[in-house]
């Protein structure tokens, strides 16, 4: 069986600290403050699947929770999205937000 590409489940935050507090508590968790190329909030820095949290804002990634998927080949897998009915919410190299066919969002992050 090949596992899963979930690579972050992100989560916006109207009171940052308030979240940060909830899913750490609730998950047993620590959020850290994310590095260079992580983009802005906290996340964990673990084996497996992270968890962020990040201030809500009105970016298309910014306004509800998101699963981000690990591929190998972000263009590629653009394309790949499109191809199947998909659409892409704003492209990226290194990350990008999707909607699928059916209009539900979700990430892609490069693997490389």
């Amino acid at each position: 069986m090949t596992p899963t590409p979930l690579s972050l489940l992100e989560f916006p935050a109207d009171d940052p600290d308030r979240a940060r507090r909830f899913w750490a508590s609730l998950l047993g968790i620590e959020l850290d403050p994310r590095r260079d190329g992580e983009g802005r909030g906290w996340q964990t820095h673990s084996e497996g699947a992270e968890v962020g949290v990040h201030e809500r804002g009105t970016g298309p990634g910014d306004t509800f929770s998101l699963p981000y998927f690990t591929v190998t080949d972000i263009t590629t897998t653009l394309e790949q999205v499109r191809e199947l009915g998909g659409s892409v919410v704003h492209p990226g190299e290194r990350w990008a937000i999707c909607k699928d066919s059916e209009g539900t969002p979700f990430g892609l992050a490069s693997g490389d």
